[in-house]
């Protein structure tokens, strides 16, 4: 009986992304391409601590010690956050559970591989901005110009929207609906749409920068770069900070803070559920998949716990009786 040779992790890699991903998943190109660059670290450390170049590289290679170790990498060298460690931990996973089918052989290491635990972090309060300071931040490119006349429908459409930065980059004209009401279009996670109301002002600067941009390089996109294809995500912020850089000597609170296009997604969450929105509405417009999710920001929202607080008589106080106000209450007290 001949003895087989050990697996290569190449082609179950290729077979991985190709067709498990691409063809029988469907996975989107974010998903993709947040695995490749999970891939990419881990054969580079291999590489870098063991010396085996990727294409030698074979699977039982990809021991238990090996990937705590590319983790902790990760983590220490490389100062990832835990959430960025998991992620890339469930991307290794889900290619070991493609070996488990694919390579029998190796179906003990993969379920080693599996039961490696996700490890826990620090629960952190999301942080968004003031309505003052989202005003501030909106107010400031300068809509004499092209580019300021896109900078502020971008901005205004993220806070509208709470889009996330991979959907307004990606946001094309043909999502933009406007009429009696008007509304977008977005493709959010996991393939699913949703469509946003839009306010009269964001349609406002929606049609004014549309009508100057209706010959711009005869791109499809809402919110083209200068060269008139896809903003990337560094662009995006680019033209967030650059808006932050501004506000900031009119606002002090801007001054010192790290300020993320993501965290304008927190801040249109939080001005929903402040003024009153229900959590299950706030879920649907963001595009979460559960309730959960958006629970986030009831723990983070101050304002409504103070709201909350004030219904509620303080310690040491006396609790007012109840007082029947209606006759049957009154008949029914006495008996």
């Amino acid at each position: 009986m001949t003895k087989t040779e050990p697996s290569l992790v190449g082609p179950l890699l290729q077979y991985f992304f190709l067709q498990h991903m691409c063809s029988q998943k469907g996975a989107s190109p974010e998903t993709i391409a947040s695995y490749r660059d999970t891939f990419r670290l881990l054969l580079q450390f291999i590489h870098t601590t063991q010396g085996i170049n990727p294409t030698d590289l074979k699977v039982i290679d990809l021991n238990v010690p090996l990937i705590l170790s590319f983790l902790e990498h990760i983590e220490q060298s490389r100062k990832n956050s835990v959430r960025s460690r998991n992620l890339r931990l469930a991307a290794i996973r889900s290619f070991f559970r493609v070996v488990a089918l694919r390579d029998p052989p190796n179906v003990d290491l993969s379920s080693r591989i599996l039961a490696i635990p996700r490890k826990r972090g620090d629960k952190h309060l999301v942080k968004c901005l003031t309505r003052e300071e989202i005003d501030a931040i909106l107010s400031c490119p300068n809509l004499d110009t092209f580019q300021g006349q896109r900078d502020h429908a971008l901005l205004l459409t993220l806070y509208n929207s709470g889009a996330r930065a991979s959907e307004i980059t990606a946001l094309e004209k043909s999502q933009v609906h406007f009429g009696l009401n008007s509304f977008l279009y977005l493709h959010g996670k996991g393939r699913k749409e949703r469509a946003i109301p839009l306010w009269l002002k964001t349609v406002n600067a929606l049609r004014s920068w549309f009508d100057q941009s209706s010959d711009y390089k005869e791109s499809k996109l809402a919110f083209p770069n200068s060269e008139g294809g896809k903003l990337t995500r560094n662009g995006l912020n680019y033209i967030l900070q650059k808006a932050v850089s501004s506000a900031a000597p009119k606002l002090p609170s801007l001054q010192q803070r790290s300020i993320t296009p993501h965290m304008i997604r927190h801040s249109t969450a939080t001005h929903l559920l402040q003024s009153g929105v229900d959590i299950a509405v706030i879920a649907l417009w963001l595009g979460h998949e559960r309730l959960e999710t958006t629970h986030i920001y009831v723990e983070a929202d101050l304002a409504t716990k103070e709201r909350a607080l004030s219904k509620l008589t303080p310690a040491g106080s006396d609790m007012p009786r109840f007082k029947a106000s209606d006759k049957v209450l009154a008949f029914l007290k006495s008996l």
